[in-house]
């Protein structure tokens, strides 16, 4: 007997294209906001110490880290990252290429 595979809700919505390209792009949002509060708590440093040191409002800062702010620029997201001592870099054709912050 041939049995079929039963698809969970998430296969049939990625499977709408639109549905999935709108999940891929808040995914990505929420992995940098992951992201930046993983450093925050691995080095100690609050939102107000992140802010003295990049120069970004306390509420930009706490927004970014919360996932609330939706249009993060790459600028503040470098400051953030080099003043945690992380490095940006982005691949092309197979090689990653540092950006400086």
């Amino acid at each position: 007997m041939k049995t079929s595979k039963t698809l969970t809700t998430f296969d049939r919505e990625m499977a709408d294209r639109r549905f999935k390209k709108q999940f891929e792009q808040e995914y990505k949002e929420f992995a940098l906001s992951e992201i930046l509060l993983k450093l925050m708590q691995e080095e100690g440093i609050s939102v107000r110490k992140l802010s003295n040191a990049t120069g970004i409002s306390p509420s930009v800062v706490q927004d970014i880290r919360s996932g609330s702010r939706k249009n993060m620029t790459v600028r503040n997201f470098l400051k953030m990252m080099n003043a945690l001592g992380g490095k940006v870099a982005v691949k092309v054709k197979g090689r990653y290429v540092p950006i400086a912050g």
